[in-house]
């Protein structure tokens, strides 16, 4: 599979470049490993020391709980439950249960056996940015997310290879709570092949989301169960509590057999001790909580350890990403994900206002934090600003020519003898170059990395092309890739069905929002 870029960034494009026969780099950006050496914090001592005190914070302190049904659960499997307080106490021994019927590896199904993503291991899968309320672009400005928006962001996720997961990427707010589920879910099961996320704010609301699926992929009931097919984000409200959607959202998954990726949001200083461990620990606490509700549910369900952890401005509380106390936490979270046993969630952030040097900088070491700490699932690779509140159209773009450059990073080196170069070596004279040597002609085309954003040309060349930045290149990039999109193939009755459960379920009312 060939790597997506504005100089090979459709399909059309690449089968003329191949009818032309010229030569192409060929590499597959849609299936990665990472082997990379994983960085660790901890020494294996103060890494069992760290676990043992997250168990602690479990058994002894306990976690809030304020959904109902999964105080029952944790109440029938053995928890100590205090309906006054609604605080629950999870011994080990339930925990240690959860960790070994918890998969350490595990695939998520798109709609193509190419775009099946698996998590765990050495693997590691790349998702746009989540979540935001607003979207910016150089055009536009910042501004309320529409539709429009959140399927545009969907299709530049499609379109490049190296984005293997799709996102929540921007809110709609332009359809109402109680609607917004069907036509985000309409979206990303129409304009991509890629597995893809699904909200937890109600049964109702999941289970909208769940039928929309069956019918895009083609399963029954049975079918749709025994395979992840999509996953959702829950999130914990640190410090030690789980809210009842959040709780709700552990246990319509884990009973579907589809996947949750259980992300406490620890910031140390505001939500989370001051000191980076404590942090973790507090992490670990509430993850394992999570974790252990979806196994108690149904063993054996699809989790992955999510991680958030990082340090807050102390003069003003606001979050800070692409910190050292990030990177540092993220070689910290790896590390206990791998002690456990799970997939493990990292991002990649920024606390920047614009897609500028400072975006970029904290958010390339966010996501060598996550990646040198050995991230399975790698959220927010592409498009973050503003420290979540805002997805940048052009902030995506130059996120996407990074991640093609740990794409090719994780490429092992050929290193055969022609490899070694001896004879071309022999063949150049002292002081002279190897442009022209037989050797460099007979790899030129295909041996080095084409970049997607960044400009190599001469000054007087990039002058007269008009001067422009990396983000002003980005902006165009962007506009010609959504020009140029072209849908997947979906059979037309499959695609009528999924419009006439959207008409049902709008005339029904919808589905309120859980809180």
């Amino acid at each position: 599979m060939t790597r997506r870029t504005t100089r090979s960034t459709t399909r059309r494009s690449r089968r003329k470049v191949s009818q032309q026969a010229t030569p192409t780099r060929q590499v597959d950006y849609r299936h990665l490993r990472n082997p990379l050496i994983k960085q660790p914090a901890f020494s294996e001592d103060r890494l069992e020391a760290l676990h043992e005190t997250a168990l602690r914070v479990v058994e002894e302190l306990g976690i809030k709980v304020l959904n109902e049904q999964a105080r029952e659960y944790f109440k029938k499997a053995g928890a100590e439950v205090d309906e006054d307080s609604l605080m629950v106490k999870i011994n080990r021994e339930l925990i240690n249960q959860a960790i070994k019927t918890a998969p350490s590896e595990f695939v998520l199904h798109g709609a193509t056996l190419e775009s099946n993503v698996t998590l765990g291991g050495d693997h590691i899968a790349f998702v746009c940015v989540g979540g935001p309320p607003h979207i910016s672009d150089l055009d536009k400005g910042k501004r309320n997310g529409s539709l429009e928006d959140t399927r545009n962001l969907i299709k530049l996720s499609q379109h490049f290879d190296v984005i293997h997961i799709q996102s929540p990427n921007v809110e709609p707010q332009d359809i109402p709570l109680h609607l917004r589920h069907l036509h985000t879910t309409e979206s990303q099961l129409t304009l991509s092949h890629k597995p893809f996320f699904i909200f937890s704010r109600g049964s109702a609301q999941v289970r909208d989301a769940f039928a929309m699926t069956r019918i895009a992929r083609g399963l029954g009931e049975d079918e749709f169960a025994e395979k992840a097919w999509c996953y959702t984000v829950i999130n914990t409200n640190s410090p030690r509590q789980l809210d009842v959607p959040m709780c709700q959202g552990i246990i319509d998954f884990a009973k579907a057999g589809q996947a949750s990726v259980i992300t406490p949001f620890t910031l140390a200083g505001a939500m989370a001790p001051v000191t980076m461990p404590g942090a973790l620990v507090l992490q670990h606490a509430e993850a394992l909580a999570g974790i252990t509700l979806a196994q108690i549910v149904r063993p054996g369900a699809p989790v992955v350890y999510g991680s958030f952890t990082s340090n807050v401005d102390m003069r003003s509380g606001s979050p800070a990403f692409g910190t050292p106390e990030f990177v540092k936490a993220a070689f910290g979270a790896g590390q206990l994900a791998r002690h456990i046993g799970l997939p493990w969630r990292g991002s990649a952030a920024t606390a920047s206002n614009a897609p500028d040097e400072q975006s970029v900088y904290e958010t390339l070491m966010s996501s060598w934090g996550s990646i040198l700490g050995g991230v399975n699932m790698m959220i927010h690779a592409a498009g973050w600003l503003e420290g979540g509140l805002t997805a940048s159209m052009e902030k995506f773009i130059l996120d996407i020519e990074n991640l093609q450059t740990f794409a090719e990073i994780f490429q092992p080196l050929k290193c055969d003898d022609s490899e070694l170069a001896f004879e071309a070596i022999a063949s150049v004279e002292p002081g002279s170059h190897f442009f022209g040597c037989e050797h460099t002609m007979e790899r030129y085309q295909t041996a080095f990395y084409d970049p997607l954003v960044s400009d190599w040309s001469n000054y007087g060349a990039w002058t007269e092309s008009g001067s422009l930045t990396a983000t002003q290149r980005a902006n165009g990039i962007w506009k010609k890739v959504l020009n140029e999109f072209e849908k997947p193939p979906m059979d037309v009755a499959v695609f009528d069905e999924i419009q006439a459960f959207i008409e049902r379920r709008t005339s029904e009312g919808g589905a309120p929002v859980d809180s």
